[in-house]
């Protein structure tokens, strides 16, 4: 049997890395008995870093899918990345959860990833709660820790439990809600009398958590002055309503490594955390507006594919977040995503890698179909057709690209079977062939990403894939007014070819591309060959004359012409205005355009000088920069996408591991001198090896 959706709980443990996400859920597994043993990541035998890429690297690479009962609740973890590499996942699960649980290490307090997740939280008005772990580290700091999330996110923060030392003296926490104390030893965690020692802190914390849970409702406000305190019936019912709103943000105490602080976070999360009943999830209405769809357990059903994975024992699993109604195993539904029905045979819960069958799942649970022949990530399915399609994860633009081929060229078109397939279940990857460039171009959001998505197809397939750095689709443009004309003439028995086109082109302002005009009197060429003159145009703005880049914010107007009565056709005038053209750009300045990207990079503030002095190395324009807290700085600029091919790498390196960075295209800028000189000398190499093989 199933169970409904008010027992349900789902939440995302999510952290900059080295925060000890997998660890702490190998410890709420232990405390809920649903493993024997606690493992540690470097014994590669975790429940969550189970693919043969996490077990080498030490690090999540994939978001997992891991439930538990607690209680009489069933609770659905999702162990998510620390690295930006695989941001992605991590959106992945957030969409699929109620709930996210940071965490921050005691000794570093609020870090760069941290922020960026943060922020990506508020976007989505989502619920957090706060892990404050590595408190046996004698340079870690409680108070510290939560003093630096209140004043970087400008947030009420509540501890819901409080350490009892620190360091080398760390001996567990105190719940401050039920009065009770954890203590943690080599032996496991136990519940042990209040000691009288932290009594004092306890009382201080105590009121600091009745007043948070009074706040927002007047009966509880009254209720807290008038007695000096609440009861704590009073308490959860203040705390249950504060995190429904999103008002505060509960902190709690541990230690991941000896599960200290475990217990009372799952206390809290089974009794407190508001059921997924009436979260809001949007949907698209047929006019294309968004519209707010309730979990709801008694609508027709919904479900939405929150990720794809290949497995290669169970092959294809959908990984679903069932949003109304009940989704039972052997159900029949519809891809309202690509019209097609689908047929579920078994459901399961995950624990990592294991799957356990289960025979249903309610509105606002998560599980896993097995071999769906068409979901992909981000498809909608339903009772029926009308069924209103889900809004998109929206996933971040890829900042790292590599042009990739197999070294024989008989595996290239399996290559981009693999590499299509791999972006329907990572939306954060891109694969194309650049029509420009004559290269399939593989982006991601770093080099560690695109090196694993392509070790794990280069060992399952033993294709041998090259790489290489993608080349830049520059432009072409000009500089000032020219004029040329150009005589297509051609005899070689029966009908000839003849045209003649006098062409005048001009710079436009950047961005606006193109505009053809006839400004041709007297009927000098007759009005059913114009067509082919911008055919003609546009062919030769196709590849240009420096280095056959194509043109842009060209303007061409069509002065005059000839034809003959016999011999003139559509392409003659084509060729004729092809030629025409090019000779007109030739004698109109005609120079190069880079493609220039809007950067925003995050550091800490000890690399900043450092990261101001290479942008500006980097041809960069430094546009502001703003003090995040925590030590952070935001540093926005523009700089040439040229520039910016390995930044990923480069950045890594000079921040330790630390920095990260967002990129978009912005605008094409002019380049000329050495640097022109270089991209023209290399475009007619490419060229010209691009004609020997051909």
């Amino acid at each position: 049997m199933g169970i409904s959706t008010d027992l349900v709980r789902t939440f995302a443990v999510a952290g900059h890395g080295q925060t000890g996400k997998t660890t702490l859920i190998e410890q709420l597994l232990l405390a809920a008995g649903m493993i024997q043993k606690a493992e540690s990541v470097d014994s590669g035998k975790t429940t969550s870093d189970y693919t043969s890429e996490e077990i080498e690297r030490k690090i999540s690479i994939y978001s997992t899918l891991v439930h538990l009962n607690w209680k009489d609740k069933v609770v659905n973890v999702w162990d998510t990345p620390g690295s930006s590499d695989f941001i992605g996942e991590v959106i992945a699960a957030f969409r699929a959860s109620e709930l996210a649980l940071m965490l921050i290490d005691a000794k570093s307090g609020v870090q760069i990833e941290t922020i960026k997740l943060w922020r990506m939280l508020d976007r989505r008005n989502k619920p957090r709660i706060l892990f404050v772990n590595h408190l046996d580290d004698d340079r870690a700091d409680f108070d510290t820790s939560v003093q630096d999330v209140h004043s970087q996110f400008e947030c009420d923060v509540c501890p819901v439990t409080i350490p009892m030392g620190k360091g080398a003296s760390f001996r567990g926490v105190i719940d401050v809600l039920h009065g009770k104390a954890w203590e943690s030893s080599g032996s496991g965690v136990k519940e042990i009398p209040l000691p009288p020692e932290f009594k004092a802190d306890y009382d201080r914390a105590r009121e600091v958590l009745a007043g948070a849970a009074a706040e927002g409702d007047d009966e509880l406000l009254v209720k807290f002055i008038d007695e000096a305190g609440l009861s704590d019936d009073d308490i959860v019912r203040g705390l249950k309503l504060a995190i429904a709103d999103n008002r505060i943000v509960p902190a709690f105490a541990g230690c991941a490594l000896t599960g200290a602080g475990v217990a009372p976070l799952l206390d809290f999360v089974s009794d407190i955390v508001p059921s997924p009943a009436g979260a809001i999830e949007v949907a698209v209405s047929p006019e294309g507006a968004d519209v707010s769809v309730k979990v709801d357990p008694a609508a027709p059903l919904s479900a939405l594919v929150i990720k794809t994975a290949n497995d290669q024992f169970s092959g294809k699993l959908s990984y679903l977040k069932v949003v109304t109604g009940t989704l039972t195993a052997d159900a029949e539904l519809y891809n309202v995503t690509e019209g097609k029905k689908e047929k579920i045979g078994k459901l399961y819960r995950a624990l990592g890698k294991k799957l356990v069958e289960t025979r249903e799942l309610a509105a606002g649970d998560v599980g896993i179909a097995a071999k769906l022949p068409y979901a992909k990530t981000n498809d909608t399915l339903g009772a029926s057709g009308d069924t209103l399609s889900f809004v998109k994860l929206r996933s971040p633009n890829p900042v790292y690209s590599m042009a990739v081929a197999a070294k024989d060229k008989k595996d290239d078109d399996k290559l981009g079977d693999l590499l299509i397939r791999a972006c329907e279940e990572d939306k954060t990857l891109s694969f194309a062939f650049n029509g420009e460039t004559k290269q399939n171009v593989l982006s991601g959001m770093g080099d560690l990403h695109i090196n694993i998505v392509l070790g794990r197809i280069a060992s399952q397939t033993k294709i041998e894939i090259v790489t290489s750095v993608p080349r830049i689709a520059y432009r072409e443009t000009i500089q000032r007014k020219a004029q040329s004309e150009y005589t297509h003439k051609k005899q070689s028995g029966g009908h000839g070819q003849y045209a003649r086109v006098v062409l005048a082109i001009d710079a436009l302002k950047r961005g606006e591309n193109y505009s053809f005009t006839n400004a041709v009197f007297g009927g000098a060429i007759s009005k059913g060959y114009i067509p082919g003159i911008e055919k003609g145009v546009k062919e030769a703005m196709e590849n240009g004359v420096l280095a056959g880049y194509p043109v842009v914010d060209v303007g061409v107007t069509v002065l005059d012409g000839k034809e003959h009565p016999v011999d003139s056709s559509e392409m003659a005038f084509k060729i004729a205005a092809r030629n025409a053209f090019r000779d007109s750009m030739r004698n109109a300045g005609a120079i190069l355009l880079e493609p220039i990207m809007s950067l925003t990079v995050f550091v800490d503030n000890a690399y900043l000088g450092d990261i101001m002095s290479d942008l500006s190395s980097r041809r960069g324009h430094i546009l502001g920069q703003e003090t995040l807290g925590g030590g952070i700085e935001e540093i926005r600029a523009q700089v040439p996408h040229h520039e910016l091919l390995k930044y990923a790498i480069d950045l890594r390196a000079m921040t330790s591991g630390t920095g990260s960075f967002e990129m978009a295209f912005d605008h094409y800028s002019p380049i000329s001198g050495k640097i022109a000189d270089e991209v023209i000398a290399a475009a007619k190499e490419f060229i010209k090896q691009q004609n020997e093989e051909d």
